[in-house]
């Protein structure tokens, strides 16, 4: 048996029928290069969904936090549990689909979104692989939604890795484990007890750290310039992607040569995260205005943050928010960049004052029943997020292309889930030479979510000729059509 982090339960907790917590990591394979595959059961062939079900299964080993499920504590006396060693049924866990005709960018992120649309089964594991043939030029999706509770994005990323070839030494697989019986109620019961007497041997520090992060932060603001053209705390501008969502999801993809990215991000002398928040801020700007509001206040984005970023982490939620103002009411994309570097300088400060991992330690206090109140009543307002507009991501990926069984994967994609009241999250991941641009978007918000990419493009090209850049940045051509 496992536990459950206080963020884990803040995932779990946080799932309604509207609001639903799992991520999406998208692997476009390139299947010329598949080497076949001999299964234990004899099974040899080309590059098939029969083939990918053998490939999996023989990474089955390395993939632990695959056979957790969910068990609830008798009378819930205590958060759930993880039981390990579960079994799997592939059936259910490995899903074959096909990308409408004719197998293009769209195709497959429309697929995308309706896979995106539906909650993962809690009576099971908490994840499911989707196998999507039908793209061009022997081309195959391969589609990983994953619960945020099981994993965040580093710890998913990590365990994500574990499925694909990378360059460098073999190393021979382990033998799967044999399933393991599921926990009686006496042992969930002692395994509860230990828990919670661990757990408030924890709560007096978790206090005095608790009031002295509090009084930096507040001696800090005392001390601290006033930016008036920043976004205040706890009061996002309304925009008509902040209401009550929908149950249904959009998605949307594209890319940008990372080398262009890295070559304004050295001209300008700033950070890639603070480059991509500025061009979120270009795209928002207009995609604000195209829909007829003004854009004439700051937003706020939610920016998760990893605070442990261990290669070796494959599951749990090792988090932290911090909140920063993207100023869509400025035209100069220059001048937005200035807004952004103070707006991300203040958040990190705060953020170390705070102490990285002190929301997180707090969440280990907080009952269950109260999180899952609070945030059903938050999902069924017809009210925007308090704290946010939208959650805005930046993930640095892999520099070396990975295979699986001999074929390369070309592009990577990764998005993480809404928030109530916010409907729009944007996560830029990238890989060896691509800055991959994914969007998620409620089904009741956008026409084409294909809007917010264009605009991130468009937003990008913009501050790029404003570094002094000739020409527009190129799209990197699309494998998928």
């Amino acid at each position: 048996m496992k536990r459950l982090s206080g963020w884990d339960v803040l995932m779990l907790a946080s799932e309604t029928p509207n609001v639903h917590q799992h991520t999406l990591k998208v692997a476009i394979v390139d299947t010329s290069g598949f080497e076949g595959f001999q299964g234990p059961a004899g099974f040899e062939g080309g590059a098939t969904f029969e083939a990918f079900r053998e490939v999996f299964r023989d990474r089955l080993p390395v993939l632990e936090p695959m056979r957790y499920q969910m068990v609830a504590t008798p009378w819930r006396v205590h958060r759930p549990i993880w039981r390990e060693g579960a079994e799997l049924d592939l059936d259910y866990h490995l899903q074959h689909v096909r990308v409408p005709p004719p197998g293009g960018r769209r195709q497959l992120d429309a697929l995308i979104g309706e896979i995106a649309s539906t909650p993962l089964d809690r009576g099971r594991p908490l994840w499911q692989f989707y196998y999507a043939e039908g793209l061009s030029d022997r081309r195959v999706a391969v589609i990983g939604k994953v619960h945020h509770v099981l994993a965040d994005g580093v710890a998913s990323a990590n365990l994500m890795a574990r499925t694909v070839d990378w360059p460098g030494p073999e190393s021979e697989l382990p033998q799967a484990d044999s399933g393991s019986p599921e926990p009686t109620t006496r042992e969930v019961l002692r395994f509860a007890a230990r828990d919670h007497a661990a757990r408030l041997r924890t709560l007096p520090s978790a206090v005095r750290d608790g009031v002295v992060g509090a009084y930096r932060l507040q001696r800090r603001a005392r001390h601290r310039l006033r930016h008036p053209e920043l976004a205040g705390r706890f009061d996002p501008a309304p925009t008509f992607l902040n209401h009550k969502l929908s149950p249904g999801r959009t998605f949307a993809s594209a890319s940008l040569p990372l080398a262009d990215v890295k070559a304004v991000s050295k001209r300008l002398e700033v950070t890639i995260n603070d480059l991509v928040l500025t061009v979120a801020a270009g795209a928002l700007r207009r995609l604000l205005r195209d829909h007829g509001e003004a854009a004439d206040r700051p937003l706020i984005a939610s920016i998760p943050t990893a605070t442990d970023t261990s290669p070796d982490r494959i599951t749990g939620n090792a988090l932290a928010t911090m909140l920063v103002s993207l100023p869509v009411q400025v035209a100069d994309p220059m001048g937005r960049l200035g807004l952004i570097r103070t707006s991300t300088r203040i958040a990190k400060e705060d953020h170390q004052l705070l102490g990285p991992t002190l929301v997180g330690r707090w969440l280990e206090f907080v009952p269950p029943t109260i999180t899952r109140a609070t945030f059903s009543w938050m999902s069924r307002r017809e009210a925007p997020n308090q704290l946010f507009n939208l959650i805005v991501s930046n993930v640095p990926g892999p520099r070396e292309r990975g295979r699986i069984a001999g074929a390369e994967i070309s592009e990577f994609y990764s998005v993480g889930p809404l928030a109530a009241g916010a409907a729009l999250n944007i996560t830029v991941w990238s890989y060896v030479d691509q800055l991959s641009v994914s969007v998620l978007c409620d089904d009741s918000t956008l026409t084409d979510t294909h809007e917010v990419t264009d605009a991130f493009v468009d937003a990008f090209a913009e501050l790029r000729q404003a570094a002094g850049f000739p020409g527009a940045a190129d799209i990197v051509p699309a494998p998928t059509g």
